[in-house]
């Protein structure tokens, strides 16, 4: 508690931070599993317009492994984008819980951590968890 807020990312780039925030995400359950990943791809290619997201998954996970702690991928999030971009943050991180088949109490724990973090209320996760769990 005493230790000092982390610094914002070097370039303030969101998509880095949403991509690591999600590979983080991913990894909670101790298994990175390839629908994870290809999760992750297609939800950053969607979001930036790419048609191939490989390379900056790679470029997330790298970040993802160094950042000691969440807060800095959810400052530079919502830093970045507004109240409606910060939900679709919030869909896309359930995608991520959901493409396994299986929620892990690690994924959840994150889940109701980084919400708040990101200014979304628990009850705006929680609609957007069950939408996302119908579509399944």
């Amino acid at each position: 508690m005493a230790a000092p807020a982390p610094d914002r990312m070097p370039d303030g780039d969101a998509r880095l931070a949403l991509g690591a925030l999600l590979v983080r995400l991913a990894r909670a359950d101790g298994r990175y599993e390839p629908v994870e990943k290809e999760r992750i791809e297609a939800i950053l290619c969607r979001r930036y317009g790419l048609t191939d997201a490989s390379d900056l998954r790679l470029q997330c996970e790298d970040l993802e492994s160094q950042a000691p702690d969440t807060v800095r991928f959810t400052r530079a999030i919502k830093d970045a984008v507004d109240y409606d971009h910060r939900l679709s943050v919030i869909e896309a991180m359930w995608q991520i819980v959901l493409a396994d088949g299986s929620r892990d109490a690690q994924e959840d724990s994150i889940m109701r951590m980084v919400a708040p973090m990101l200014g979304v209320t628990d009850q705006d996760s929680n609609a957007i968890r069950i939408r996302i769990e119908g579509q399944a």
